[in-house]
């Protein structure tokens, strides 16, 4: 069986690039189609295979300044040559989906999120443009979302990496989709004894991730905060930072782990697709304070491991904070730990090997491969699905014993049911 990976940019190692990885030790005889390819900043499990980039990555600069062909991207990835592949695995984050593929050949797409910066966050986007990228945006942004609705037909099966990526995937695409959360290394992150007098911010400082609410939060009840991390917006939190707060830049992984393990809580203020700070924080003991969106509702479980506020505010974040103090003893760091190990990377694995299987098996002409597949990843057929048992922490994550996992969509507007 021939096997092609369709990754939408490989420039460096953030969390799509982290699953990118197990899909390559998962088929080690993959190849992998790209816009564009730094090699120097790419993992060496990832250079091993052989990479292919579409015409963008010929275009002068574009490594540096790739998105700015995102109206291209498109064109690019239909102009692709998979007619000798029999399994297409397309990573969706950026345009990486919509390829032509054989009519017998079988296209899975793991989606970390429909592109937000063309659907549910395109306002932030436009407002933090220049004039030039604004008239862009307006001129080529409807085109490039009808071809991303259209391109959906042309998957066969997706994955969602949170409940709240499929919730977006049914809203925008109107697709049905199976929730298997990102890779977690929870594995180097351990519960080490007492938790300290401080809460915890990690991240970038960019405006989405909300950084200056933690700060504000934190000022407004004169708590002691460390911040890691960097970004464009250092100089604002510096301003913003009193003397209860303190800044430490980026840290080596040992001092991360350390911070996650002594700290009273991390605190989450981000709507993100998933998450996986907050799931390092809990695989060290630590409760997670969140905002009520986003991917954090498959994880944070109140009362066990986390609570959640309501207003991407600081005032908000302070009244949770408050509310954690009133009952922090009821945080148990191993309980929260062991929680966070359904994250795990051998979780993923198993998780996205069974799925796999189970859609190679609806269809006939796979069985040979499918019974190789299935000899060498040691997956015995029936294959289970997470679904089936929501109590085996080998397939299940919070989200199926949470109230806040949406239901899925059985039908569209017009009473259609979905394919």
């Amino acid at each position: 069986m021939k096997t092609a990976i369709i990754h939408y940019w490989l420039v460096g190692m953030r969390g799509g690039e982290k699953v990118l990885e197990q899909l390559c030790k998962m088929f080690p005889d993959a190849d992998i189609f790209t816009h564009v390819y730094s090699p120097d900043e790419i993992s060496e499990t990832i250079r091993r295979h052989r990479v292919q980039t579409t015409f963008i990555g010929k275009i002068p600069g574009a490594r540096k300044h790739y998105k700015k062909f995102l109206s291209l991207m498109p064109r690019a990835l239909e102009s692709l040559d998979l007619s000798e592949y029999d399994l297409v695995i397309s990573s969706e984050s950026g345009p990486a989906k919509g390829v032509i593929c054989r009519p017998d050949a079988l296209h899975i797409c793991y989606c970390h999120s429909p592109m937000r910066y063309i659907w549910d966050q395109q306002a932030q986007y436009f407002q933090q443009s220049g004039m030039v990228t604004r008239l862009g945006m307006r001129l080529l942004l409807p085109g490039v979302r009808i071809w991303d609705v259209v391109s959906t037909a042309r998957v066969d099966h997706f994955i969602a990496n949170s409940s709240a990526v499929a919730q977006r995937i049914d809203k925008f695409w109107r697709r049905p989709s199976e929730v298997i959360p990102p890779p977690v290394n929870t594995k180097r992150f351990r519960p080490t004894g007492e938790r300290e007098d401080f809460y915890l911010y990690v991240g970038e400082f960019v405006p989405y991730k909300r950084a200056d609410i933690a700060v504000e939060a934190c000022n407004l009840l004169g708590r002691k905060l460390k911040v890691i991390g960097d970004g464009v917006l250092m100089n604002q939190l510096r301003g913003m930072a009193g003397d209860n707060v303190e800044l430490l830049g980026r840290v080596p992984l040992k001092v991360l782990a350390d911070h996650y393990a002594s700290c009273k809580a991390l605190l989450f203020p981000a709507e993100e697709d998933f998450g996986i700070v907050p799931v390092e924080a809990m695989a060290s003991g630590a409760p997670v304070i969140a905002f009520k969106r986003g991917g954090a509702l498959d994880y944070v479980i109140p009362g066990r491991n986390g609570l959640f506020f309501d207003e991407q505010t600081g005032e908000s974040l302070a009244r949770a904070i408050e509310q954690f103090e009133s009952e922090e003893e009821r945080y148990d760091p191993l309980t929260i730990s062991h929680l966070a190990r359904r994250f795990d990377t051998a979780s993923f694995v198993r998780r996205m090997q069974t799925s796999i299987l189970n859609k190679m098996a609806i269809h006939q002409h796979m069985e040979p491969w499918l019974k190789e597949l299935s000899a060498r990843w040691k997956v015995e057929p029936p294959f289970p699905m997470a679904a089936d048992n929501p109590n085996d922490t080998r397939y299940a994550v919070a989200a199926y014993d949470s109230p806040a996992r949406p239901a899925p969509r059985t039908q569209n507007p017009i009473g259609r049911p979905l394919p």
